[in-house]
C-alpha cells in the first residue's frame, strides 16, 4: 500500500517533498517568508560577548544586519 507513496524527491534549492504540488507550495512559502522577513519572529539571537539572549523582533532584525561585522552572535530557532 505505501510502497509508491513513501518516496522522497530532491528538488532545486534543497527542497525535499513527496510530490510536485507539495514542493511548489513549499518553494512559494519559503520565497514569501524570505521576502517578508517573517521568519525573524521565530529566531532568537545569542550574544556571547554580552552574555544575553535577544528575543525581541526589532532587536533580532538589527542583530541580523550587524551579524557580519560583530563576532560571537548566533541565531537559533525558538521552540
Amino acid at each position: 500500500m505505501w510502497e509508491r507513496q513513501n518516496t522522497w524527491i530532491h528538488y532545486v534549492k534543497n527542497i525535499i517533498a513527496a510530490d510536485i504540488s507539495s514542493a511548489i507550495f513549499l518553494a512559494s512559502f519559503l520565497r514569501r517568508s524570505n521576502m517578508n522577513k517573517s521568519y525573524i519572529a521565530h529566531l532568537e539571537a545569542i550574544d556571547l560577548q554580552r552574555y544575553k539572549a535577544i528575543s525581541k523582533q526589532n532587536k533580532v532584525r538589527a542583530a541580523l544586519n550587524e551579524a557580519a561585522s560583530t563576532p560571537f552572535i548566533f541565531f537559533v530557532g525558538k521552540n
